[in-house]
């Protein structure tokens, strides 16, 4: 089992066997475990794992100390699977090209959006009578119960949402920068926390 914490940087793309691949570039680790989490204390085997180091000491509260990371998250190992020590870091050496990896992030913001971009709705039809319904939702109403059903889809805000984007392949690891060339898209914008796991 493989996991790194990365930045979004951009989407570029590589050339392999005379085909052009769109991928995502992803500046991923060093990474530090600073906890190791066992079943016979925690109740559960996992890694906590930070990212992206706080060297201004006015910025680190008194609840991160001796965990001075801006990116702290925890990993879930079956059986204790995975030889690391609180202390040791890693990086993009752990991956290697032709990986299938799972991406997760948090996908861009669009703010308050009506029914037909939020959910796809098809909106009103364009006859005569119907100025300003072009894209309105319709009727989100019935005789009974008498008030709208809780979960009905409309406007509202749309985006941030945790999403998971599986079966990417790794095409090309930059050990010097310690950048990944993940094929496809992910989610988010540029410098969005990525989770990458294999």
């Amino acid at each position: 089992m493989k996991f790194i914490l990365g930045k979004k940087i951009e989407m570029s793309q590589v050339f392999s066997e005379g085909k052009v691949i769109p991928v995502t570039l992803v500046f991923a680790g060093p990474c530090t475990v600073l906890q190791k989490k066992t079943q016979a204390k925690e109740g559960y085997d996992a890694l906590q794992i930070g990212f992206v180091k706080i060297t201004k000491k006015n910025k680190i509260g008194k609840s991160m100390k001796g965990k001075e990371y801006r990116h702290l998250r925890e990993f879930l190992i079956p059986n204790s699977q995975f030889i690391k020590n609180v202390g040791d870091e890693f990086n993009v050496t752990e991956f290697k090209e032709g990986d299938v990896v799972t991406v997760i992030g948090t996908s861009k913001g669009k703010g308050f959006q009506g029914g037909v971009k939020r959910h796809g709705m098809s909106g009103r039809n364009s006859s005569h009578g119907m100025k300003h319904e072009a894209r309105t939702i319709g009727s989100i109403g019935q005789r009974f119960p008498q008030h709208t059903i809780k979960g009905r889809k409309m406007p509202g805000r749309m985006g941030t949402d945790r999403v998971t984007v599986k079966n990417l392949m790794i095409a090309k690891v930059d050990l010097e920068n310690n950048v990944l060339a993940i094929k496809g898209a992910v989610p988010g914008h540029r410098g969005t926390l990525l989770e990458i796991r294999s």
